[in-house]
Parts: C-alpha cells; structure tokens; sequence
C-alpha cells in the first residue's frame, strides 16, 4: 500500500482532511504530556512530515520515519538541525532506546496482513523508546467506525471521481479505491485495516513491554467511550 499512501491522488483524495482539527489535537497532546523542551520524539509513519514538522517548530528535537520513499522524499524539503526524516519500515528497530516520545497519528497502524506483523511493530515502536517513555497511537474506533460504514460512495475532486467501496473481511476494514488519472488510465488501489478494539490493543503492546497509562475519545481529549467516541487515542507507557 505504500506506494499508494505516497502518490499524488492520496494527498488529493484526502485532501479535506481538517488540518485546524489536527493541529488542535497536536496541541491538546502537548499541553497533556507537557514533554520538556528539546525532548526527542519520534513520530512513525509520517507521510509528508507536516505534524513533524509542527512538533519540530514547537521546540522539540523530532525524527520521522515512513515507508514511502516518496512522502520521504517530500518531507526532507522541511528538515533542519532538530528535524531529519527517514525511509523506514515501522516493524524494523530505530535508534533503540533513544526517544523520549514516539506517536503514531491518525490510524497509521493496522495495515499489515498478519498480526505477527503488528506484533512486531508494536516492540519496535517499544524499543525506540528509553525507559519511562511515552507513546501515543491514534486509531480509528471501531465499534464507532463499524455500523456507520458506507459501503459505496463516489467522492469528486477537482477534474478527478474517486469510486469507493467498503467492506469488513476477517476483521479488517477492506477501503478499494478506482479512478481514472489523467493519462485516461483506470487505477485501482486498495486499503485494509484491522478492526483492532482497545482490549486487543492493550494485549499487544501490554507484550511488547508497555503499559496503557490513559485513553481519550477524540482530539479534543474528551474520555474514550467504545461506542459514541470516533477515536481510539491510546497513551503508553514503557516499562
């Protein structure tokens, strides 16, 4: 899927995304943790940098690492002394024990066919961190999610008419996308994520040597709720 997340017709696709909303949640985050300036974070599947590059601007000393080469390639147009990014493939170790954050925003986890996978990430996203470090992972609700699925919907931007279908397929959403570039060529892309609640988060990184310290329910930090919440924001911390 990474060569998906990094074309041109996801940015454009998603391109509605509230970004006000996002920041507004990077600085309720903040003023949660309260980290200490110059603290090392590490955000993991950064795409284009943008909220590295906020956390970056906010004082902190911020690496970020994302699978594609191209939203890589994008993102290092905004590195400086305190901001550097990497290709990097989130079930693979980096810098261990190093960081004393780590976030994974905005449902970037879960895309991987087997849970032996995520299972991986989940102690890489640990041994990043130095004992006592905090991690935080944003993740789509699912019991929220799950009964207002749509299960086809066409979405037109600009000259461009995404065809959207969804399912649910052995506990992953199934996303597949169609669309006609502008060469005249049809293109087909699809997106799977794992239906993964709060208790199977918890076992998972409870394994991987974190421990689940508090949860929220949106982005303005409101308490989590497995039914009416549309987040599943989850803080660790490691052991």
């Amino acid at each position: 899927m990474e060569d998906w997340f990094g074309s041109q017709y996801y940015k454009l696709l998603y391109q509605n995304r509230d970004e006000r909303e996002a920041q507004e949640f990077i600085y309720n985050l903040l003023g949660f943790l309260l980290p200490p300036a110059g603290s090392k974070m590490l955000d993991i599947a950064c795409g284009d940098g943008r909220f590295a590059t906020q956390l970056a601007q906010d004082g902190f000393d911020v690496t970020g690492i994302d699978i594609s080469a191209a939203s890589i390639a994008r993102a290092t147009a905004h590195e400086s002394e305190h901001l550097q990014f990497f290709v990097q493939d989130m079930r693979f170790p980096f810098y261990i024990n190093y960081f004393d954050f780590a976030f994974n925003f905005f449902t970037s986890f879960g895309y991987f066919k087997h849970k032996r996978d995520h299972k991986l990430a989940a102690k890489s996203f640990a041994a990043s961190l130095k004992a006592g470090g905090t991690l935080v992972v944003d993740y789509l609700n699912t019991g929220y999610v799950l009964p207002r699925l749509v299960p086809e919907a066409t979405i037109t931007v600009g000259e461009t008419e995404f065809q959207i279908s969804k399912h649910v397929e052995h506990n992953y959403i199934i996303k597949n996308i169609s669309f006609i570039d502008e060469s005249g060529i049809k293109k087909s892309f699809t997106e799977t994520v794992a239906t993964f609640t709060l208790a199977e988060f918890e076992c998972m990184f409870t394994e991987a040597g974190m421990a689940l310290a508090h949860t929220f329910g949106d982005y303005q930090l409101q308490p989590f709720n497995e039914i009416t919440s549309p987040r599943l924001i989850m803080v660790f911390t490691k052991q």
